[in-house]
């Protein structure tokens, strides 16, 4: 009994010393710096990503075809990114990131997308039930887009010894609505050379 109990605070005691060596460290940084700790697809490739794709779909000429023969700026939304990559991406921040750019560019206007637009209609369902007749906003008012943005994320891996190289390629399109063409189709590419070091050796 006495050597049970005995063996029992010895590993209390081994697994109290563990945890108290294994604290973390807790640094704050600038969100926008650069921090690439894995080579995995992260917060900076996405900004830098949407920013770099954003300024070249602006910057060619289907926009200033429609602008003058429209006399307006196009409406866009943003439609499927697909992940067809070898690793997890959170695509909801690198549209948010493609969403922000572009409304803030002030050469387009920007509407909801499709799961912001079933919250609206909730509560413009709600509106006519229980708001005030002035104050109530009616059905069949949406601004329709014009363009949609699409596209993908691919990688390809490729490793030897203690080197990896992953190459992304972002493709976008953006397709009018009206008519199914594409106007303007656009690339990135992002090359990450891994080295292993120290103990990983």
């Amino acid at each position: 009994m006495y050597k049970t109990n005995l063996k029992i605070m010895m590993v209390a005691a081994l697994l109290l010393g563990l945890t108290a060596c294994s604290s973390t460290s807790v640094n704050r940084v600038d969100s926008d710096s650069v921090q690439d700790l894995s080579g995995s697809w992260n917060d900076t490739d996405s900004r830098l990503v949407s920013a770099n794709m954003v300024r070249d779909v602006l910057s060619r000429k289907w926009l200033v075809k429609y602008q003058v023969k429209q006399e307006k700026n196009p409406v866009v939304i943003v439609g499927k990114i697909r992940n067809l990559s070898h690793e997890h991406i959170n695509l909801r921040t690198f549209i948010k990131d493609l969403e922000r750019e572009l409304l803030n560019s002030g050469e387009v206007e920007f509407v909801a997308s499709s799961q912001e637009r079933e919250a609206i209609r909730s509560e413009r369902d709600d509106q006519a039930y229980n708001a005030s007749t002035d104050t109530q906003h009616a059905a069949g008012q949406e601004t329709g887009a014009d363009f949609m943005l699409q596209g993908e994320i691919n990688t390809i891996m490729d490793a030897a010894g203690d080197m990896q190289v992953k190459f992304y390629q972002i493709d976008l399109n953006l397709i009018s609505l009206k008519n199914n063409r594409k106007v303007w189709a656009g690339q990135k590419r992002i090359k990450k050379v891994l080295e292993k070091e120290g103990f990983f050796r």
